[in-house]
């Protein structure tokens, strides 16, 4: 007779237990020593091109170095990626601190009228566009803050459709009575005017004499 034991040896609870599968990737190659001089630098720049391609937003030098060896310059690795795109629809830009890759201006009409897609700016009039410069050099900054520059109440929904388009952020608390939140430009203000960073903007009397601060 057989025991209760016995049949449990049977049952499905006991079937052998699969392992996982080892998920995980063989670690990056960074030095390419197996390949001729020439060889591996194309490697290096190949691997810089297929990263800013992946990514929808700037990609900094001490993230792209991680994928070249070391010791590499990524600078000189961008440089020759950058004219082996001469005459490509798109281009490396250096914009927020980064690399990415962005379509020449001269196909920007092309890509509108195909994809149906307006420029964001397009959408902002010249007083929204005027409070995203005030804030730009004026960060952090209140909307009392603005309001005393521009003389007048700057409204919730303008905020909200420059906070919409990703153009400016919350900053820290103002250490003003009631701690207000204060707003501040974003990187996307930077790829979106072709900034590398704020020190690039125009000079400010410049605007100024232009009213837009």
């Amino acid at each position: 007779m057989e025991s209760e034991s016995g049949n449990r040896f049977r049952g499905s609870d006991m079937r052998p237990e699969k392992k996982p599968k080892d998920r995980s990737e063989p670690e990056l190659d960074r030095e390419l020593t197996d390949l001729p001089p020439e060889l591996r630098w194309r490697e290096w720049m190949r691997r810089i091109e297929a990263v800013l391609f992946a990514s929808a937003a700037p990609v900094a030098r001490e993230d792209l170095a991680r994928v070249v060896g070391q010791g590499v310059s990524v600078d000189l690795l961008v440089e020759d990626l950058a004219a082996d795109l001469e005459g490509r629809a798109f281009e490396i830009a250096q914009v927020a601190g980064g690399w990415m890759f962005r379509t020449r201006p001269a196909y920007a009409p092309a890509i509108r009228t195909a994809a149906e897609v307006g420029d964001q700016l397009l959408e902002l009039s010249e007083f929204d566009v005027a409070v995203l410069a005030a804030v730009a050099y004026h960060q952090p900054i209140t909307r009392d803050g603005l309001k005393d520059i521009f003389g007048k109440e700057i409204s919730r929904d303008l905020i909200g459709r420059l906070h919409a388009r990703g153009l400016i952020g919350t900053g820290p608390r103002s250490p003003q009575r009631g701690a207000p939140y204060t707003f501040v430009t974003t990187d996307a203000f930077l790829i979106a005017f072709d900034l590398e960073t704020l020190h690039d903007l125009p000079d400010r009397e410049q605007m100024e004499d232009a009213g837009l601060s």
